[in-house]
């Protein structure tokens, strides 16, 4: 992952736990707003300072408070960890 953006294989790891109905109608900018709480925890920089690719960083903070309070990373760290354990395949 470079500093500002995820694989496509990451994004089809990570974009199954986040619920898009419930919190916004916008699936087309989730994978910025998902970029923008990766930029902001990764530099340690203050959500206002978050650059104008990632969306407004008030939306990205609306988004995170949301998906922290609906313990959307727990579901996905839980994912993450039984993709990690299952048998890769010999084909």
């Amino acid at each position: 992952m470079t500093r500002a953006q995820l694989t496509d294989d990451e994004w089809k790891l990570i974009e199954p736990f986040l619920p898009t109905g419930k919190f916004g109608p916008y699936p087309e900018r989730l994978r910025d707003q998902v970029e923008g709480v990766i930029w902001r925890f990764h530099t340690g920089s203050q959500w206002r300072e978050m650059p104008a690719r990632f969306g407004a960083w008030q939306t990205v903070y609306s988004r995170f408070v949301q998906w922290r309070d609906a313990d959307v990373f727990d579901a996905l760290l839980e994912g993450v960890i039984a993709e990690a354990a299952r048998p890769v395949s010999d084909f």
